[in-house]
């Protein structure tokens, strides 16, 4: 997915894209006497965090047509993390009142910007409903087509080699060089873009480096680029061994092999830089993919082992009190992420898995088996998902220990099977314990780091989850025998319940009366239930946010690194 924003150390930003939405009506009602309707449409959304609706903006008012194109668009932050829901509203325009009441309603539809998007170019089509006596009644069709708004979708692969670079210490030990790449700025200051790994000796050559054009030059390929090479001292120091003032199309044209002589203090060096390859491409986002048909599969893995509490103990972690009003930890997380992720696959089907139980007929203990409790791991939609979640539950006996390597081994065989950039598989898994077959599931989670897979695990209850950091590879890659992931595919999200979560990602205060039964820590108690409607709704956004938010980097990483183009989708 495309940044929006500027790169900035140490903070945190959710992964956007700018996307326009295109609004089109067919066959609207005509209720005007004389002539056709004269539509507008009004769009509302429910800003995060809230279930009230918002005008968020109007089109233009388009004269006696029953099929309007208008021209006037709803340009929004797409984010992938959040469920953004927007409502479409279409009048009769008969006054220049803006009062909505004072004209002719025609019709709503609701609907998502995931499932715009997902829809590709031919667009979403919606029936607009009115309400006729109570009950809901179609008349016409809306049509919503999302385009990405982003004119630098190129990226620039470079590759370095140098000659006479350095000098020898003491006359035996090889030059450790390094070089750096520049722009300069409206104010003439030059800005670090990127910095080699460095490389022993005098003639390196340097590993292939990948830059989006907006990063390196922002678009404009004639802008001033400056190249430097270093030797690392070793004190630590850095010793210029001279620099280049170059652009993207200089370098271009340099093609494969083109030599630049470095200069220093003004004058020319021995020290040759060469740019062993330069050329550019289409940088393809997370919106690129999805468009052109590839989709994504949930598939979810619950933790059924002991350590839960018996689910007929109030205090348990699997405990059912009103599914409904108050889910329980584990239905939180599935419907948190469930609800995002079925509009990127229009089969709705659900694959999930349990372990840590005895399963029927005969009590085995299983680490892998189908909540189902049938031949197939299938549920449809996530409503379907917590149904067999607690049917499940009723059926089996928790048991132990806590093994994720067969459940992730049993959906990365999945994956396996889908490399071609059609598909692409989220496992959540949702656990309360310390993971007891950590080297296994590191060998598992290392293999399928070369699959369309992401595994994202939400630690629920109060079981110190500190190893699980380990797996999260955002600071160090991990690794297992020797063998490193080849991308970063986990996230884990510790998750007790909405209260706690709240606290700990928004602060003390978010729900205007967080009562547990008068418990000002309920978790201390053992008590999950959450009676506060409103902070439950915002717990489940924001954990959607977090364990969400690294989904379209990953899934663009693994479309880059296999050299996989979105495909044209068929009409």
């Amino acid at each position: 997915m495309q940044a929006t924003s500027t790169f900035s150390p140490g903070t945190s930003v959710a992964p956007t894209s700018t996307i326009e939405i295109a609004i089109s009506c067919r066959n609207l009602m005509d209720k005007d006497i004389l002539s056709k309707s004269d539509p507008m449409c009004v769009i509302f959304h429910q800003p995060l965090g809230s279930t009230h609706w918002v005008e968020l903006m109007r089109t233009e008012t388009i004269q006696n047509n029953l099929c309007p194109d208008f021209f006037q668009k709803v340009t929004i932050e797409y984010r992938f993390e959040e469920q953004q829901i927007l409502k479409f509203e279409v009048y009769d325009i008969d006054s220049p009142s803006p009062n909505l009441s004072e004209h002719d309603f025609l019709g709503f539809a609701e609907t998502t910007v995931a499932s715009i998007v997902s829809s590709g170019s031919m667009g979403l089509s919606l029936p607009l409903l009115t309400n006729v006596q109570g009950l809901r009644k179609a008349q016409g069709t809306i049509i919503l087509i999302a385009e990405e708004l982003s004119s630098l979708k190129d990226e620039v692969t470079l590759k370095f080699g140098g000659n006479s670079l350095g000098e020898f210490s003491c006359c035996i030990f090889p030059p450790n060089v390094f070089f750096t790449i520049s722009k300069v700025n409206e104010a003439s200051k030059y800005v670090l873009v990127h910095r080699s790994e460095p490389v022993v000796g005098p003639d390196p050559t340097w590993k292939q480096i990948t830059i989006s054009v907006r990063s390196l030059c922002n678009g404009d390929r004639d802008r001033g680029l400056k190249i430097e090479c270093f030797q690392e001292k070793y004190n630590g120091a850095h010793k210029l061994l001279g620099s280049y003032v170059s652009n993207l199309n200089h370098l271009i044209s340099l093609g494969s092999g083109g030599g630049i002589k470095l200069q220093r203090d003004s004058k020319e060096t021995n020290s040759t830089f060469l740019v062993l390859g330069c050329h550019v491409s289409q940088l393809f986002t997370f919106v690129d993919y999805i468009q052109n048909g590839t989709k994504i599969h949930c598939c979810f893995a619950i933790d059924f082992t002991s350590s839960n509490g018996d689910a007929s103990d109030p205090t348990s972690l699997h405990h059912f009190s009103d599914g409904i009003t108050q889910p329980n930890p584990y239905e939180q997380a599935m419907q948190s992420v469930g609800d995002i992720i079925q509009d990127y696959d229009n089969t709705k089907m659900f694959p999930v898995l349990g372990f840590g139980a005895r399963v029927p007929p005969n009590g085995t203990v299983s680490h892998n088996f189908k909540i189902t409790l049938n031949e197939s791991p299938y549920c449809y939609g996530i409503a379907g998902v917590l149904e067999a979640y607690r049917n499940c539950i009723r059926l089996i006996q928790m048991y132990g220990p806590t093994n994720f390597s067969p459940v992730i081994n049993h959906i990365a065989r999945m994956a396996a099977n889908s490399r071609g950039g059609d598909d692409y598989y989220v496992l959540l898994i949702v656990t309360d314990g310390i993971i007891t077959d950590m080297p296994n599931t590191k060998e598992a989670i290392v293999n399928a780091s070369t699959l369309p897979l992401s595994i994202i695990i939400v630690g629920v209850g109060g079981a110190d989850f500190e190893a699980m950091e380990e797996l999260d590879g955002d600071a160090v890659r991990l690794s297992s025998n020797g063998r490193f992931a080849e991308r970063d595919i986990v996230q884990f999200v510790p998750y007790r319940d909405a209260y706690t979560w709240m606290n700990s990602t928004v602060g003390p205060g978010t729900s205007s009366a967080p009562f547990y039964n008068g418990l000002s820590n309920p978790y201390d108690q053992g008590s999950w239930n959450q009676q506060h409607s409103t902070t439950h709704r915002l717990a489940q956004i924001k954990l959607a946010q977090e364990v969400l938010q690294e989904i379209p980097d990953q899934l663009t990483g693994y479309m880059r690194s296999k050299g996989i183009r979105p495909k044209a989708k068929t009409a």
